[in-house]
């Protein structure tokens, strides 16, 4: 058997290519952020540590990634499309720019930030839309995540003001 007919063989089992392929990109995300987890460790359910809770959503998106590549050969499916750089180029953006900013200036300008560069990920966005966005989740998150959770979260960090709030 030649190595076009093995690869046809293929193409006639795949009923869904993008559910396949959307499977095996979330496996490979999966793993590896099971990966960096390695040297953290997880704790148990009365002490949790550092890395359960994100070791358990990738194994969950891995478990989801394996049906979709399931369903992939089982159900008939969608084609493959053209892939769009725009919203993964955005979001990428948005991480890194919260990434460079949560520690100084501060969660109240790294959150609005990050939710303003990732909004333009669509084309659909409406500028005024999203500052309200941006404005409402980041008062709700630094409520629940510095008040109500009581998590060290640098908030407002301006040395040249001397302000840290």
């Amino acid at each position: 058997m030649s190595q076009f007919q093995t690869f046809d063989r293929w193409k006639r089992a795949v009923r869904s290519p993008q559910n396949l392929v959307s499977g095996l990109i979330l496996i490979a995300a999966a793993v590896f952020v099971v990966f960096m987890l390695d040297n953290l460790a997880q704790g148990t359910l009365r002490a949790i540590g550092p890395a359960m809770v994100p070791r358990w959503t990738a194994i969950a998106i891995g478990i989801g990634g394996a049906a979709l590549v399931l369903w992939g050969f089982l159900e008939d499916g969608d084609a493959l499309e053209r892939w769009h750089l725009r919203g993964p180029v955005f979001v990428l953006a948005g991480i890194v720019f919260f990434a460079a900013t949560i520690r100084e200036p501060g969660f109240l300008v790294a959150a609005p930030l990050a939710m303003f560069v990732t909004g333009f990920g669509s084309r659909e966005v409406r500028l005024r839309e999203l500052v309200a966005f941006a404005v409402v989740m980041t008062v709700a998150c630094a409520v629940l995540f510095r008040f109500a959770l009581n998590q060290p979260i640098p908030m407002l960090v301006l040395p040249s003001l001397s302000i840290n709030f």
